[in-house]
């Protein structure tokens, strides 16, 4: 009889609710929050590091501000809309994260009261500790509105007054850029590298859900789609390419590598993701950045 008392205790630990508020090392989960402009935006700038999250027992969540009914040369509105939805979900399948998408038009977002606010809950309700979004300088208007967004939540998540129907957050998050090209008015800054060599398959996986884009829509638009294979395991194998090229590590970013991981292990590291620190939201010591990155060494 007594060992029957401890039954539903040790069912208790194998359920998904107790994996939930646990990690690996047992503490407690970190709440990590990417924003994205479309359906896809995430997952290129953070989908390596949301994969290793998830591994590790933290909790990540993609957001779309806008639904990406724009994004494709054939179909269009409602019907893609529908489509990318359906193409979300699977990468959270297939990552083991959340994805939420906002119901705005693509190619119309605007840094309004209305979208700002929608930020602000989703921050909130998910009670971040890291949120991680695009610069404000980029080729897509929906990408620079995405980053005033974000930027323009970043003190008021913790301003009661604002948006009360939420509580505030009793502490800022730490929020961060994601990697990109663009050289004016200010370059990318590389603070924080993390190596997701043993992910990029994993992040390749993720993206390859999103059919509409990567071998779509995107080839098309780089006047690339003939060149897209047909057979599902080659176009992959082509996606993989083109990431492992986003993903590489210049000279800049070696040396960030060598800052976090040591000269050893910096020369072993052939793909990462790259962050810059907003001068927004808490200022992070050494200490806060490995903390929150506990993948670091």
């Amino acid at each position: 009889m007594k060992k029957l008392l401890f039954l539903p205790f040790f069912l208790a630990l194998l359920s998904p609710t107790f994996a939930q508020q646990t990690t690996q090392t047992g503490k407690t989960p970190l709440k990590i929050i990417v924003f994205g402009a479309h359906p896809d935006d995430c997952d290129l700038g953070a989908g390596g590091i949301a994969s290793i999250y998830s591994e590790m027992g933290h909790k990540v969540k993609f957001v779309s501000l806008t639904n990406g009914d724009a994004g494709h040369q054939d179909i269009g509105g409602g019907e893609l809309a529908k489509r990318r939805l359906a193409e979300t979900k699977e990468v959270a399948k297939r990552l083991g994260i959340e994805y939420d998408v906002l119901d705005n038009h693509d190619g119309e977002l605007f840094p309004t009261l209305e979208n700002r606010l929608a930020v602000i809950r989703k921050i909130r309700e998910w009670n971040a500790d890291m949120v991680i979004a695009p610069r404000t300088n980029d080729y897509h208007p929906d990408h620079r509105n995405t980053g005033v967004v974000v930027q323009d939540a970043a003190y008021l998540v913790i301003v009661p007054n604002v948006l009360s129907s939420v509580p505030p957050l009793t502490k800022n998050p730490v929020f961060l850029y994601f990697r990109d090209r663009f050289q004016r008015p200010n370059p990318f800054r590389p603070d924080i590298a993390i190596d997701i060599t043993a992910n990029l398959a994993k992040k390749v996986h993720g993206l390859d859900a999103h059919v509409s884009q990567f071998y779509e829509w995107l080839p098309w638009t780089n006047q690339d789609l003939a060149n897209v294979p047909k057979d599902v395991v080659e176009r992959k194998k082509w996606l993989t390419s083109s990431i492992e090229r986003r993903s590489s590590v210049t000279p800049e970013i070696k040396v960030t590598l060598e800052k976090w991981y040591g000269k050893e292990k910096a020369e072993t590291v052939k793909f990462v993701e790259v962050f810059e620190i907003c001068e927004y939201g808490k200022q992070p010591t050494p200490e806060d950045i490995k903390r929150l990155f506990p993948m670091l060494p």
